[in-house]
């Protein structure tokens, strides 16, 4: 069975920079006004034949983002790379990062951030 890393070593296709707001978090505040939150994708497919790389849009990201509210950063990457690993068979493995630019926190603290890697494998088993 081929280990995690060498599937990572493949082609892949990337999202960078990708803004929406949102309504995601905890606070009140948060769920009343929405936030800018940013999103970067990494989807590892076979990009060899050609137009592969066009099936992967930012309409899954741009669902989640702009859909019903999460608590957790955690969950709205969760989601979007689930949706992505059932939506394209030809991706096996995903990195999603979701980001909140403006976050209240204590201390210098330009970005925050949570990124979650899925593999094709542990997802799908049946």
């Amino acid at each position: 069975m081929t280990g995690h890393m060498d599937i990572l070593k493949g082609d892949k296709l990337v999202l960078r920079g990708l803004k929406f707001h949102g309504y995601h978090g905890v606070k009140q505040e948060e769920r009343k006004l929405g936030q800018k939150f940013l999103v970067d994708v990494d989807a590892w497919m076979d990009l060899r034949a050609a137009g592969k790389s066009d099936c992967l849009s930012d309409k899954i990201v741009e669902e989640v983002m702009e859909g019903p509210p999460k608590n957790l950063l955690e969950s709205v990457a969760q989601l979007i790379a689930s949706i992505t690993l059932s939506k394209y068979p030809q991706v096996y493995a995903v990195c999603v990062q979701v980001g909140k630019p403006h976050v209240a926190v204590q201390g210098p603290v330009d970005y925050l951030v949570v990124e979650i890697t899925r593999y094709r494998d542990l997802d799908f088993q049946n």
